[in-house]
């Protein structure tokens, strides 16, 4: 039985890490940008998600199965992210009332964009959340059913689903804004 130096243990550590990033840092990188579209915050929430990953990776661990666990760690790292910088103080209407809040008047409301990209942006953010992740993994990254299937940690039948109502949900909200501008 052959026993590796300390050294040489910190060798193949530090080479396994290299690997793991080199692999793993451009699609979770692009799945972090599609979720919070800054490129400075998808850059700070990637570092924090490869802090997280560094400190409880195991290497022998199977990679497809590391992988997984690493878009986990994303998916939580992004809902902390908009918890913690999105949350808003709420109200009831009858408080907010009180106070001589007024509704806004109707051109107050924004007029969503003729550009497609944007009007596509709008539908998907108005998607729930498994949805919108389903939908950036088949159309943004591009990956099979079968890599989104375990990307997410369900079966290829559960993402064909949830693609299929995805994509209804989004057919219905496209429908939606079409007719509140007629």
């Amino acid at each position: 039985m052959q026993h590796n130096s300390p050294a040489q243990l910190a060798t193949r550590d530090r080479q396994a890490l290299q690997t793991f990033s080199q692999e793993n840092l451009r699609p979770i990188y692009r799945y972090v940008y599609s979720q919070v579209r800054n490129r400075e915050e998808a850059e700070d929430l990637t570092s924090q998600i490869f802090i997280k990953a560094v400190r409880t990776i195991d290497h022998g661990c199977n990679p497809q199965i590391t992988r997984n666990w690493l878009f986990q760690v994303a998916r939580t790292t992004i809902a902390d992210y908009w918890r913690v910088n999105y949350r808003f103080a709420t109200s009831s209407l009858d408080a907010l009332l009180e106070v001589g809040w007024e509704r806004p008047a109707e051109e107050a409301f924004p007029v969503i964009s003729s550009r497609p990209a944007d009007r596509a942006q709008h539908i998907l953010s108005a998607l729930p959340e498994r949805y919108q992740e389903v939908l950036a993994c088949r159309f943004l990254l591009n990956l099979s059913i079968r890599e989104t299937a375990l990307r997410l940690g369900e079966t290829e039948d559960n993402v064909k689903v949830l693609q299929f109502r995805a994509l209804k949900r989004a057919a219905d909200l496209k429908g939606l804004q079409f007719h509140e501008r007629s």
